[in-house]
Protein backbone atom coordinates (compact mmCIF):
# COMPACT_ATOMS: atom_id res chain seq x y z
CA UNK A 1 0.00 0.00 0.00
CA UNK A 2 1.18 3.52 -0.71
CA UNK A 3 1.37 6.05 2.09
CA UNK A 4 0.45 9.38 0.56
CA UNK A 5 0.82 12.39 2.86
CA UNK A 6 3.78 13.82 4.76
CA UNK A 7 1.94 13.06 8.01
CA UNK A 8 1.62 9.43 7.01
CA UNK A 9 5.30 9.35 6.03
CA UNK A 10 6.23 10.70 9.47
CA UNK A 11 4.07 8.06 11.15
CA UNK A 12 5.68 5.32 9.07
CA UNK A 13 9.19 6.43 10.10
CA UNK A 14 8.12 6.76 13.74
CA UNK A 15 6.55 3.28 13.66
CA UNK A 16 9.99 1.76 13.19
CA UNK A 17 10.68 2.69 16.83
CA UNK A 18 7.18 2.27 18.28
CA UNK A 19 6.40 -1.24 16.99
CA UNK A 20 8.37 -4.45 17.37
CA UNK A 21 6.08 -5.96 14.72
CA UNK A 22 3.29 -4.66 12.49
CA UNK A 23 1.58 -6.88 9.92
CA UNK A 24 -1.29 -5.71 7.70
CA UNK A 25 -3.85 -7.95 6.00
CA UNK A 26 -6.92 -7.17 3.89
CA UNK A 27 -10.14 -9.14 4.24
CA UNK A 28 -12.66 -9.21 1.39
CA UNK A 29 -15.33 -7.99 3.82
CA UNK A 30 -14.89 -6.34 7.24
CA UNK A 31 -15.36 -8.24 10.50
CA UNK A 32 -16.72 -7.31 13.93
CA UNK A 33 -15.20 -10.37 15.60
CA UNK A 34 -11.68 -11.53 16.40
CA UNK A 35 -11.76 -14.72 18.46
CA UNK A 36 -8.74 -16.77 19.47
CA UNK A 37 -8.93 -20.46 18.53
CA UNK A 38 -5.31 -21.14 19.52
CA UNK A 39 -2.11 -19.36 20.46
CA UNK A 40 -1.39 -18.64 16.78
CA UNK A 41 -4.84 -18.70 15.18
CA UNK A 42 -7.98 -16.55 15.16
CA UNK A 43 -11.49 -16.74 13.76
CA UNK A 44 -13.06 -13.80 11.89
CA UNK A 45 -16.41 -13.47 10.08
CA UNK A 46 -18.12 -10.93 7.83
CA UNK A 47 -21.15 -8.96 9.00
CA UNK A 48 -22.48 -7.12 5.94
CA UNK A 49 -23.25 -9.56 3.14
CA UNK A 50 -25.71 -12.23 2.00
CA UNK A 51 -23.02 -14.93 2.10
CA UNK A 52 -20.67 -14.10 4.92
CA UNK A 53 -17.29 -15.77 5.13
CA UNK A 54 -16.13 -17.37 8.38
CA UNK A 55 -12.36 -17.85 8.35
CA UNK A 56 -9.79 -19.33 10.69
CA UNK A 57 -6.53 -17.49 10.07
CA UNK A 58 -3.01 -18.45 11.09
CA UNK A 59 -1.06 -15.42 12.31
CA UNK A 60 2.07 -14.45 10.33
CA UNK A 61 4.84 -16.90 11.16
CA UNK A 62 7.32 -14.02 11.12
CA UNK A 63 5.66 -12.75 14.30
CA UNK A 64 7.00 -15.80 16.14
CA UNK A 65 10.40 -15.97 14.48
CA UNK A 66 12.16 -13.83 17.11
CA UNK A 67 15.80 -13.17 16.25
CA UNK A 68 15.52 -15.46 13.22
CA UNK A 69 13.04 -13.26 11.31
CA UNK A 70 15.42 -13.04 8.38
CA UNK A 71 15.05 -16.79 7.90
CA UNK A 72 11.23 -16.59 7.88
CA UNK A 73 9.68 -15.45 4.60
CA UNK A 74 6.04 -15.75 5.70
CA UNK A 75 4.80 -12.28 6.69
CA UNK A 76 1.11 -12.68 5.89
CA UNK A 77 -1.94 -14.24 7.53
CA UNK A 78 -2.77 -17.68 6.16
CA UNK A 79 -6.29 -19.08 5.75
CA UNK A 80 -6.48 -22.39 7.61
CA UNK A 81 -10.20 -23.13 7.38
CA UNK A 82 -13.18 -21.39 5.80
CA UNK A 83 -16.93 -21.51 5.36
CA UNK A 84 -20.02 -19.36 4.76
CA UNK A 85 -22.86 -18.12 6.95
CA UNK A 86 -26.19 -17.22 5.36
CA UNK A 87 -26.63 -14.38 7.85
CA UNK A 88 -24.27 -11.59 9.01
CA UNK A 89 -22.11 -12.55 11.99
CA UNK A 90 -22.44 -10.00 14.78
CA UNK A 91 -21.05 -12.13 17.61
CA UNK A 92 -18.74 -15.17 17.62
CA UNK A 93 -17.22 -17.12 20.52
CA UNK A 94 -14.92 -20.15 20.63
CA UNK A 95 -15.74 -22.99 23.03
CA UNK A 96 -12.48 -23.65 24.95
CA UNK A 97 -11.01 -27.12 24.49
CA UNK A 98 -12.97 -27.77 21.28
CA UNK A 99 -12.88 -27.01 17.55
CA UNK A 100 -16.31 -25.40 17.86
CA UNK A 101 -17.50 -21.80 17.55
CA UNK A 102 -20.97 -20.34 18.10
CA UNK A 103 -22.26 -17.31 16.20
CA UNK A 104 -25.25 -14.98 16.25
CA UNK A 105 -26.47 -12.35 13.79
CA UNK A 106 -28.66 -9.28 13.84
CA UNK A 107 -31.33 -10.66 11.51
CA UNK A 108 -32.21 -13.89 13.35
CA UNK A 109 -32.87 -15.09 16.90
CA UNK A 110 -31.07 -18.41 16.42
CA UNK A 111 -27.47 -19.23 17.30
CA UNK A 112 -25.36 -21.18 14.82
CA UNK A 113 -22.94 -23.93 15.92
CA UNK A 114 -19.89 -24.51 13.70
CA UNK A 115 -17.14 -27.09 13.47
CA UNK A 116 -14.07 -25.12 12.37
CA UNK A 117 -12.32 -28.23 11.05
CA UNK A 118 -9.09 -30.10 11.67
CA UNK A 119 -6.16 -31.50 9.74
CA UNK A 120 -8.43 -33.65 7.56
CA UNK A 121 -10.53 -30.77 6.17
CA UNK A 122 -10.22 -27.06 5.46
CA UNK A 123 -13.99 -26.45 5.58
CA UNK A 124 -15.90 -24.78 8.43
CA UNK A 125 -19.27 -26.54 8.64
CA UNK A 126 -22.46 -25.65 10.47
CA UNK A 127 -23.37 -28.55 12.75
CA UNK A 128 -26.42 -27.26 14.61
CA UNK A 129 -28.58 -24.39 15.81
CA UNK A 130 -29.84 -23.13 19.16
CA UNK A 131 -33.29 -21.57 19.32
CA UNK A 132 -33.68 -19.13 22.24
CA UNK A 133 -36.95 -19.02 24.13
CA UNK A 134 -37.66 -15.45 22.96
CA UNK A 135 -37.96 -15.99 19.21
CA UNK A 136 -38.61 -12.28 18.54
CA UNK A 137 -35.30 -11.17 20.07
CA UNK A 138 -32.44 -10.32 17.73
CA UNK A 139 -28.70 -9.86 18.17
CA UNK A 140 -27.93 -12.33 20.97
CA UNK A 141 -24.75 -11.88 22.98
CA UNK A 142 -22.86 -15.07 23.83
CA UNK A 143 -20.40 -16.27 26.47
CA UNK A 144 -18.92 -19.78 26.76
CA UNK A 145 -20.24 -21.70 29.75
CA UNK A 146 -17.77 -23.09 32.30
CA UNK A 147 -19.65 -26.38 32.58
CA UNK A 148 -18.39 -29.95 32.18
CA UNK A 149 -20.25 -30.34 28.87
CA UNK A 150 -19.93 -27.53 26.27
CA UNK A 151 -22.60 -24.87 26.81
CA UNK A 152 -23.24 -21.20 26.08
CA UNK A 153 -24.82 -18.39 28.03
CA UNK A 154 -26.81 -16.24 25.61
CA UNK A 155 -29.51 -13.59 25.34
CA UNK A 156 -30.39 -10.25 23.79
CA UNK A 157 -32.46 -8.84 26.68
CA UNK A 158 -31.58 -8.86 30.36
CA UNK A 159 -34.67 -10.94 31.20
CA UNK A 160 -34.13 -13.69 28.60
CA UNK A 161 -30.64 -14.97 29.47
CA UNK A 162 -30.24 -18.74 29.16
CA UNK A 163 -27.47 -21.28 29.69
CA UNK A 164 -27.88 -24.05 27.13
CA UNK A 165 -25.97 -27.23 26.28
CA UNK A 166 -24.63 -27.38 22.73
CA UNK A 167 -24.94 -31.10 22.14
CA UNK A 168 -28.50 -31.58 23.42
CA UNK A 169 -29.99 -28.08 23.39
CA UNK A 170 -31.05 -28.67 27.00
CA UNK A 171 -31.69 -25.44 28.93
CA UNK A 172 -29.65 -25.56 32.13
CA UNK A 173 -30.63 -22.15 33.46
CA UNK A 174 -32.93 -19.19 32.76
CA UNK A 175 -32.88 -15.76 34.41
CA UNK A 176 -35.92 -14.30 36.09
CA UNK A 177 -35.81 -10.51 36.07
CA UNK A 178 -38.17 -7.51 35.90
CA UNK A 179 -35.50 -5.55 34.01
CA UNK A 180 -35.82 -5.77 30.22
CA UNK A 181 -32.92 -3.89 28.67
CA UNK A 182 -30.86 -4.77 25.63
CA UNK A 183 -27.65 -6.63 26.45
CA UNK A 184 -24.27 -5.29 25.36
CA UNK A 185 -22.15 -8.03 26.95
CA UNK A 186 -22.01 -11.24 29.00
CA UNK A 187 -19.09 -12.67 31.01
CA UNK A 188 -18.63 -15.41 33.59
CA UNK A 189 -16.81 -14.45 36.80
CA UNK A 190 -16.40 -18.11 37.76
CA UNK A 191 -18.12 -21.42 37.05
CA UNK A 192 -21.49 -20.20 38.37
CA UNK A 193 -21.48 -16.41 38.73
CA UNK A 194 -21.86 -14.20 35.65
CA UNK A 195 -22.26 -10.53 34.76
CA UNK A 196 -24.63 -8.86 32.31
CA UNK A 197 -23.95 -5.36 31.03
CA UNK A 198 -27.03 -3.64 29.66
CA UNK A 199 -26.72 -1.10 26.86
CA UNK A 200 -27.76 1.65 29.31
CA UNK A 201 -24.80 0.84 31.59
CA UNK A 202 -26.70 -1.15 34.22
CA UNK A 203 -24.81 -4.17 35.58
CA UNK A 204 -26.61 -7.33 36.63
CA UNK A 205 -25.03 -10.20 38.53
CA UNK A 206 -26.50 -13.68 38.17
CA UNK A 207 -25.81 -17.15 39.50
CA UNK A 208 -26.73 -20.30 37.58
CA UNK A 209 -27.96 -21.80 40.88
CA UNK A 210 -30.55 -19.02 41.32
CA UNK A 211 -32.86 -17.53 38.62
CA UNK A 212 -32.95 -14.10 40.31
CA UNK A 213 -30.40 -11.44 39.35
CA UNK A 214 -29.09 -8.44 41.28
CA UNK A 215 -29.34 -5.04 39.56
CA UNK A 216 -26.81 -2.22 39.83
CA UNK A 217 -28.04 0.76 37.76
CA UNK A 218 -25.94 3.80 36.95
CA UNK A 219 -26.40 7.05 38.78
CA UNK A 220 -28.58 9.51 36.87
CA UNK A 221 -25.75 11.93 36.03
CA UNK A 222 -23.86 9.39 33.92
CA UNK A 223 -24.50 10.18 30.27
CA UNK A 224 -23.98 8.17 27.10
CA UNK A 225 -26.61 6.39 25.00
CA UNK A 226 -24.65 3.14 24.87
CA UNK A 227 -22.29 1.24 27.19
CA UNK A 228 -20.03 -1.79 26.84
CA UNK A 229 -17.86 -3.60 29.37
CA UNK A 230 -14.73 -5.68 29.77
CA UNK A 231 -13.76 -8.05 32.58
CA UNK A 232 -10.24 -8.64 33.91
CA UNK A 233 -9.68 -11.92 35.72
CA UNK A 234 -6.66 -14.09 36.43
CA UNK A 235 -8.18 -17.38 35.26
CA UNK A 236 -11.44 -18.98 34.10
CA UNK A 237 -12.13 -20.10 37.65
CA UNK A 238 -11.15 -16.85 39.37
CA UNK A 239 -13.00 -15.43 42.35
CA UNK A 240 -14.65 -11.98 42.28
CA UNK A 241 -11.96 -10.62 44.63
CA UNK A 242 -9.37 -10.68 41.82
CA UNK A 243 -11.62 -9.33 39.05
CA UNK A 244 -12.05 -5.78 37.79
CA UNK A 245 -14.86 -4.51 35.56
CA UNK A 246 -14.41 -1.65 33.11
CA UNK A 247 -17.46 0.07 31.64
CA UNK A 248 -17.15 2.46 28.71
CA UNK A 249 -19.85 4.73 27.28
CA UNK A 250 -20.20 6.09 23.76
CA UNK A 251 -19.56 9.57 25.17
CA UNK A 252 -16.20 8.47 26.60
CA UNK A 253 -17.12 7.92 30.25
CA UNK A 254 -15.11 5.14 31.91
CA UNK A 255 -15.86 3.41 35.21
CA UNK A 256 -13.89 0.73 37.03
CA UNK A 257 -15.66 -1.48 39.56
CA UNK A 258 -14.95 -4.30 41.98
CA UNK A 259 -17.53 -7.12 41.69
CA UNK A 260 -17.87 -7.11 45.49
CA UNK A 261 -19.27 -3.54 45.38
CA UNK A 262 -20.87 -2.99 41.98
CA UNK A 263 -22.98 -0.06 43.16
CA UNK A 264 -19.93 2.11 43.90
CA UNK A 265 -17.23 2.25 41.20
CA UNK A 266 -13.74 2.92 42.59
CA UNK A 267 -12.83 5.01 39.53
CA UNK A 268 -14.74 7.34 37.24
CA UNK A 269 -13.14 9.36 34.48
CA UNK A 270 -13.73 10.53 30.95
CA UNK A 271 -11.49 9.72 28.02
CA UNK A 272 -10.51 12.29 25.41
CA UNK A 273 -11.95 10.47 22.41
CA UNK A 274 -13.52 11.54 19.14
CA UNK A 275 -16.88 9.98 18.45
CA UNK A 276 -17.42 9.45 14.72
CA UNK A 277 -19.47 6.24 14.74
CA UNK A 278 -23.17 7.14 14.92
CA UNK A 279 -24.51 3.69 15.76
CA UNK A 280 -22.11 2.92 18.65
CA UNK A 281 -21.99 -0.61 17.27
CA UNK A 282 -18.20 -0.96 17.43
CA UNK A 283 -17.60 0.27 20.99
CA UNK A 284 -15.07 -2.00 22.72
CA UNK A 285 -13.08 -2.03 25.97
CA UNK A 286 -10.71 -4.90 26.67
CA UNK A 287 -8.24 -5.75 29.45
CA UNK A 288 -4.74 -6.93 28.61
CA UNK A 289 -4.34 -10.69 28.99
CA UNK A 290 -0.87 -10.52 30.56
CA UNK A 291 -0.03 -6.90 31.46
CA UNK A 292 -1.33 -5.77 34.85
CA UNK A 293 -3.73 -2.80 34.88
CA UNK A 294 -3.62 -2.12 31.12
CA UNK A 295 -6.78 -1.80 29.07
CA UNK A 296 -7.59 -0.74 25.52
CA UNK A 297 -10.53 1.00 23.87
CA UNK A 298 -11.71 1.31 20.27
CA UNK A 299 -14.80 1.98 18.17
CA UNK A 300 -14.70 5.79 18.25
CA UNK A 301 -12.50 6.27 15.18
CA UNK A 302 -9.66 4.55 13.35
CA UNK A 303 -7.43 4.10 16.43
CA UNK A 304 -6.95 1.68 19.32
CA UNK A 305 -5.86 3.43 22.53
CA UNK A 306 -4.05 1.71 25.39
CA UNK A 307 -4.18 3.02 28.97
CA UNK A 308 -2.41 2.11 32.19
CA UNK A 309 -5.01 2.28 35.00
CA UNK A 310 -2.54 1.83 37.89
CA UNK A 311 -3.05 5.32 39.31
CA UNK A 312 -6.68 5.86 38.34
CA UNK A 313 -8.98 6.87 41.20
CA UNK A 314 -12.50 8.08 41.89
CA UNK A 315 -11.47 11.62 40.87
CA UNK A 316 -9.02 10.70 38.13
CA UNK A 317 -8.34 13.51 35.63
CA UNK A 318 -8.65 12.86 31.91
CA UNK A 319 -6.07 10.09 31.36
CA UNK A 320 -3.66 10.02 28.44
CA UNK A 321 -3.06 6.80 26.49
CA UNK A 322 0.37 5.24 26.82
CA UNK A 323 0.07 4.05 23.21
CA UNK A 324 -2.24 4.70 20.28
CA UNK A 325 -2.38 2.44 17.23
CA UNK A 326 -3.18 4.68 14.27
CA UNK A 327 -2.34 2.19 11.55
CA UNK A 328 -5.87 1.80 10.18
CA UNK A 329 -6.02 5.56 9.55
CA UNK A 330 -2.52 5.73 8.14
CA UNK A 331 -2.98 2.92 5.61
CA UNK A 332 -6.41 4.24 4.58
CA UNK A 333 -6.82 5.09 0.89
CA UNK A 334 -9.61 7.62 0.37
CA UNK A 335 -10.06 6.97 -3.35
CA UNK A 336 -10.76 3.29 -2.65
CA UNK A 337 -12.53 3.31 0.70
CA UNK A 338 -14.63 6.49 0.83
CA UNK A 339 -15.10 7.49 4.49
CA UNK A 340 -12.28 7.01 6.96
CA UNK A 341 -12.22 3.59 8.64
CA UNK A 342 -13.49 2.98 12.16
CA UNK A 343 -12.00 0.15 14.22
CA UNK A 344 -14.68 -2.52 14.51
CA UNK A 345 -12.99 -4.71 17.13
CA UNK A 346 -9.66 -5.53 18.73
CA UNK A 347 -8.23 -8.29 20.92
CA UNK A 348 -5.15 -8.85 23.08
CA UNK A 349 -2.98 -11.91 22.45
CA UNK A 350 -3.61 -14.48 25.22
CA UNK A 351 0.09 -14.90 26.10
CA UNK A 352 2.21 -12.24 24.32
CA UNK A 353 2.08 -9.14 26.57
CA UNK A 354 2.20 -6.34 23.97
CA UNK A 355 0.60 -8.04 20.97
CA UNK A 356 -2.89 -7.06 19.77
CA UNK A 357 -5.05 -7.56 16.72
CA UNK A 358 -7.46 -4.98 15.34
CA UNK A 359 -9.90 -4.81 12.45
CA UNK A 360 -11.65 -1.89 10.73
CA UNK A 361 -14.60 -1.05 8.51
CA UNK A 362 -12.42 -1.02 5.38
CA UNK A 363 -11.69 -4.76 5.80
CA UNK A 364 -8.18 -4.22 7.13
CA UNK A 365 -6.88 -6.43 9.93
CA UNK A 366 -3.63 -5.67 11.76
CA UNK A 367 -1.51 -7.61 14.21
CA UNK A 368 0.93 -5.40 16.10
CA UNK A 369 3.42 -5.64 18.93
CA UNK A 370 3.84 -2.19 20.45
CA UNK A 371 6.75 -0.73 22.40
CA UNK A 372 5.88 0.58 25.88
CA UNK A 373 8.18 3.58 26.17
CA UNK A 374 6.97 4.32 29.70
CA UNK A 375 8.82 1.20 30.89
CA UNK A 376 11.47 1.15 28.12
CA UNK A 377 10.37 -2.36 27.04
Amino acid sequence: MEISSDEDDDWFIESLNTYKDLHVFQLEHPTKVIEWTGDKSICVAAYNGTRNEILELLLPLKLYAGDNQGLCAERDFKVQHGGFSEEPVECLIHIPGTRCVVTSGGSSSTLQIWDIGGDDSDVIKRTGVINPKNITAKGCKIAPGLTEEPAVLHGSLTNDIQLQELATGRVLYTTRSDCSESVSGLQFLNACVFLICASNGTLLMGDTRDPLTCHYPLKENMSGPHWCFGLRKSSSQSEPSVCTIARLSSSGHMMLSDPRDLQNPFCQTRLNVQHNSVKNEFLNVSWASVLNSCLSVSGFDGTVQIYNTTNWSIEAPTPQPIFSHKGHDMFYEAECSGSRPVVTTHAWHPSRPNTLLSAATDGSIHVWDWVDKTTKT
